[in-house]
């Protein structure tokens, strides 16, 4: 897989306010389904680990916008993976548009937990798969 893994966007007009800019918090929903493909492109989708009774729930995410994404814009959403470890699991996101300007950045953080929500170590299957993903170097803007 290349890094950062990179997902593309269109918006949609359902994705945007009445004043033709996403709506902030569908940008969750973007970091969401590009997480998935990150995921996916690495041979471990979120499908087989809670079909092996894993969940990755989000237990705090950061946001920074820059600067408004309007309807019918193609988004680069880049995606890394900077922290992989005991109960642990940290994405970095950057948004750009076609134009090369930044849109947002941001960070979510999250567990590994059993079907029950309870905290469980990272499966050593899905560590060593991920592991040349890990960029741990990375590090956002410092207003995150």
């Amino acid at each position: 897989m290349n890094l950062p893994f990179v997902h593309h966007h269109r918006v949609t007009y359902a994705e945007c306010t009445v004043g033709d800019h996403i709506y902030h918090s569908r940008y969750l929903d973007l970091l969401e389904a590009a997480r998935g493909e990150f995921l996916r492109a690495a041979q471990e989708p979120l499908r087989k680990w809670q079909d092996r009774g894993y969940a990755f729930p989000v237990i705090e995410c950061r946001l920074r916008f820059e600067r408004p994404a309007r309807y019918d814009d193609v988004l680069a959403l880049e995606v890394r993976l900077f922290g992989l470890k005991g109960v642990r699991m940290n994405f970095a996101y950057r948004i750009h548009n076609q134009r090369a300007e930044r849109i947002l950045e941001g960070e979510t953080f999250h567990v590994c937990a059993d079907l029950s929500e309870k905290p469980k170590r990272l499966p050593g299957e899905l560590l060593s798969a991920l592991q040349a993903c890990v960029q741990p170097d990375f590090c956002l803007g410092e207003a995150l």
